[in-house]
């Protein structure tokens, strides 16, 4: 079939094709006359996502802003915002929901999930384009009723925005609180061990008592090194004690010195004497005594000498000895010092964990209690949903366009239909296609300008009718 058998055909049936227009379109009018009209109210809210959190100070991704207006779009169509709407709006009490319910599912079920079931099917949550606004419409009979029903889905699900963030907060706070006793009970007890410890034994600052200890131990070390070093000169001047003559002691006593001049002055007047008186002269002897005595006194105050040398060597090494004894001591002390300290800093250790602990935890435990107690959420409503003026639906006009495109759809198709069921020949082209039919003329129509007479050929003769 070609163009123009198409127009012809549709030029043959055109009081059909009409006529099924004009039923399609009377049925259009006929229910959008009998359908209830409804009425659309809609409520406009806002997300600010991108302020700082008042109470964490965080910012959300840009990256995340997207999911997160989609996850708030299934919270306000969710369930748990269905039932907080019929909860607010009181919708189970009235008689009228009631009597649906029981017409619908003959009393079985909950009463509230039905509601909310019915209110979701007319709910419609859409995000605006590249911004953070969400826009709630609600579909009803009643222009008041609709806008009721938006307004209270806006405040469920602030309310349920709420809820969400401050739940999980109250557990996180329970939690917290719980942890927190326990952690100041191992810090009491931590610091009660540093405290016994130091108490037990006199400590109060481990490292200035042993920055006086250790100064003290290298000061007796000192005056150990010193004391061997005066013991081993002592020694060794008193391992000289057989010439005693020669030691610095006797050499440097200004007693010594004085007699051996006086000595030697005597020795002197001796031998001036013993020229000139001879040697038994009285004189001689007198002076001769007086020069053994001086030798006397001489050798025994060298003994004298000598002896103090061993003396003091004995000292050197008692001294040695107790300054030794001391400096064992004080070695001892410090070790054991060392060893306070480095119990002390272990304690301390433990005591500085448990307080970083504790203090975490309270940080933690103070930021959740305030999320806790939070009573706003980043959700205002920008525009609240105001009873609507005109209907929503049905719209006759865009009911009348679609039965008009159906209508012509349809009776084109009707046309079509009864062409192949009741074929006829309206032109050339009809004829054409029969094979060992051949086209002995045509007669031009009246009627419709060109149109073919209907004619019939035979394979033996040919004819117009």
């Amino acid at each position: 079939m070609n163009l123009g058998q198409f127009l012809r055909i549709l030029r043959a049936r055109l009081w059909l094709v009409c006529a099924v227009v004009v039923v399609v379109m009377a049925a259009a009018f006929a229910v959008s006359v009998v359908l209830p009209q409804k009425y659309s109210a809609e409520t406009a809210l806002v997300i600010d996502a991108k302020s700082a959190d008042p109470i964490a100070g965080g910012m959300m991704p840009s990256q995340l802003m997207a999911s997160h207006i989609a996850t708030q779009v299934d919270i306000i169509g969710s369930e748990r915002v269905a039932l907080r709407v019929v909860e607010l709006a009181g919708l189970e009490r009235m008689p009228q929901f009631r009597e649906q319910w029981q017409e619908a599912t003959g009393g079985t079920g909950e009463l509230r999930a039905w509601i909310g079931a019915v209110l979701r099917s007319r709910l419609e949550v859409k995000p605006a384009r590249e911004s953070n606004v969400i826009r709630v419409r609600y579909t009803a009979s009643q222009p008041e009723f609709a806008a009721m029903i938006a307004n209270t889905f806006a405040k469920a699900y602030m309310e349920t925005a709420l809820e969400l963030r401050v739940e999980p907060a109250r557990q996180y706070a329970q939690w917290f609180d719980e942890r927190t006793q326990g952690l100041r009970e191992e810090l009491e007890a931590a610091q009660k061990r540093l405290s016994d410890y130091q108490q037990k034994h006199g400590i109060v600052s481990a490292d200035g008592r042993l920055d006086v200890e250790t100064a003290r131990l290298a000061e007796l070390s000192s005056q150990l090194v010193q004391v061997q070093g005066q013991r081993a000169e002592s020694r060794s001047r008193y391992s000289q004690a057989g010439a005693a003559e020669s030691l610095p002691e006797v050499t440097q006593n200004p007693l010594i010195a004085s007699l051996k001049a006086e000595l030697a002055r005597r020795e002197a007047e001796r031998e001036q004497m013993l020229g000139r008186l001879g040697p038994n002269h009285p004189e001689v002897g007198k002076l001769a005594a007086v020069i053994a005595s001086l030798l006397q006194r001489i050798g025994a105050e060298t003994q004298r000498v000598a002896a103090s040398l061993g003396s003091s060597s004995r000292m050197s090494a008692a001294r040695e000895a107790e300054v030794a004894a001391a400096v064992q001591a004080q070695k001892a002390r410090v070790l054991q010092l060392q060893q306070h300290r480095d119990q002390i800093s272990v304690l301390q250790r433990d005591v500085e964990g448990a307080q970083k602990a504790y203090d975490q935890v309270a940080q933690r435990l103070s930021a959740t209690s305030l999320e806790s107690q939070a009573q706003q959420v980043n959700v205002a409503v920008l525009t609240p949903a105001t009873a609507p003026m005109w209907p929503s639906g049905p719209r006759l006009l865009v009911m009348l366009a679609l039965a008009l495109v159906v209508g012509v759809v349809l009776g084109v198709g009707s046309a079509l239909l009864i062409e192949l069921i009741d074929r006829r020949v309206r032109g050339e082209d009809d004829l054409a296609g029969l094979p060992g039919v051949p086209v002995l003329g045509s007669v031009p129509g009246s009627r419709w300008g060109d149109r073919v007479s209907r004619a019939r050929v035979s394979s033996r003769t040919a004819g117009v009718y």
